[in-house]
């Protein structure tokens, strides 16, 4: 939840600082620039949010996996168990 959090937040800055540089470049704003700008603010997000994630994992340490196997049958059976004989 926290990488979520983060890379939001760098997506908008980084796309503020990438416009911010496109205008001092004098580079008009047009679809290719929008599509750049979106590019490269993504791209940003995406490398802070592994950051956080490989952060997280450094002081936490590794976590367990999840005991759902995600098999629906399986699921079924440990909520419905069969019932007992007389």
């Amino acid at each position: 939840m926290l990488s979520l959090i983060i890379s939001t937040l760098v997506f908008f800055a980084a796309a503020w600082f990438i416009n911010r540089w496109l205008d001092e470049q004098d580079i008009g704003k047009g679809m290719t620039r929008g599509a750049l700008v979106f590019t490269l603010a993504t791209l940003v997000s995406f490398i802070s949010s592994a950051m956080v994630d490989w952060a997280d994992t450094k002081i936490e340490g590794p976590q367990p996996a999840s005991l759902a196997s995600g098999d629906v049958t399986q699921i079924l059976k440990a909520l419905n168990p069969p019932p007992a004989l007389p």
